[in-house]
């Protein structure tokens, strides 16, 4: 399973390349196919987790997974603000971490990525590289939480709500993320299970 986890996550970081791409060109949005707009336009969260299921491999488990863990995924990002959160990448398009200490024992470090609500927070934020080398992309909110799963340098996603505030935020642990999904996952199958079970003998 977490196998599985890390390919779907690994598809949700090909959208923000995508995004990417179109951001540092200058053709129309008319020319753009529907998997090229992910992250140019607001998407709802069922539009999102479609968008999730259509690119996985039609190989009749995958989709199945990802419906499994939608649930999950829409959950936490009901409890955001934003249906898309603005994400700091590199011109290589990997997503910019920031590393934090523990103000009671400096120590103690935790590696994040920050998402902002509007471009003009995420390119003002300080970074410990030069901006002419990273680029402020949209995200789908839901995306972003996919993504975190395939992360396992990183701890948390620190989500901005409000433009211009950078002090306050809402955390998502990777770890909490993980336990979630894997509560979905075996509920999932736990009702398949079932389900055939209850089948006839000669269906069955």
């Amino acid at each position: 399973m977490p196998g599985r986890l890390t390919w779907m996550a690994t598809q949700a970081g090909k959208f923000s390349s995508i995004a990417g791409e179109r951001d540092r060109s200058s053709c129309d949005l008319d020319s753009l196919g529907d998997s090229q707009r992910i992250g140019l336009l607001p998407m709802n969260l069922n539009q999102q987790i479609q968008v999730l299921i259509d690119n996985a491999p039609q190989d009749g488990t995958t989709p199945k997974v990802v419906r499994a863990i939608a649930p999950a995924l829409k959950q936490i990002a009901q409890q955001l603000h934003h249906s898309q959160y603005y994400i700091l990448q590199t011109l290589n398009s990997d997503w910019v971490s920031t590393v934090l200490s523990n103000r009671g024992n400096p120590n103690l470090e935790k590696r994040v990525i920050y998402a902002f609500p509007t471009q003009e927070d995420a390119v003002t934020a300080p970074l410990a590289m030069p901006k002419a080398q990273a680029i402020a992309l949209p995200i789908p909110v839901t995306h972003i939480l996919f993504q975190l799963l395939a992360m396992e340098a990183i701890s948390s996603i620190v989500f901005f709500e409000t433009p211009g505030n950078r002090s306050a935020a809402t955390e998502v642990r990777r770890s909490d993320l993980q336990s979630l999904m894997q509560l979905h996952l075996q509920q999932s199958q736990s009702q398949q299970r079932t389900k055939r079970s209850n089948l006839p003998p000669d269906i069955a």
